[in-house]
């Protein structure tokens, strides 16, 4: 899914909320599937890509945007506010 695809559909959901149509729970799901299929179909320009940690503790399930494993990896400790070293984590393409 390309940017435009996912806004557009990010757009119906909360259009679909505003008319009545869907509940806050309905156009919640809605928008994390979409941006869940945006990140997983992530290439982007010079060499990015979707990282997701994989382990114990807050950084499970995190999904980033890097260049690489590493950076992944401290992109997901500076959101965390924690040491890139105490990270017990796996991270892994999306």
């Amino acid at each position: 899914m390309d940017r435009i695809s996912a806004l557009r559909n990010i757009e119906e959901a909360l259009s679909d909320f505003e008319a009545g149509e869907s509940d806050l729970a309905a156009t919640e799901q809605r928008v994390a599937t979409v941006l869940r299929t945006y990140a997983t179909d992530f290439e982007g320009e010079d060499g990015l890509r979707a990282y997701q940690a994989i382990g114990e503790g807050r950084a499970h399930g995190l999904v980033v945007v890097a260049e690489s494993e590493g950076a992944a990896r401290e992109r997901i400790s500076d959101l965390l506010d924690e040491d890139p070293d105490s990270l017990d984590v796996d991270v892994s393409p999306v």
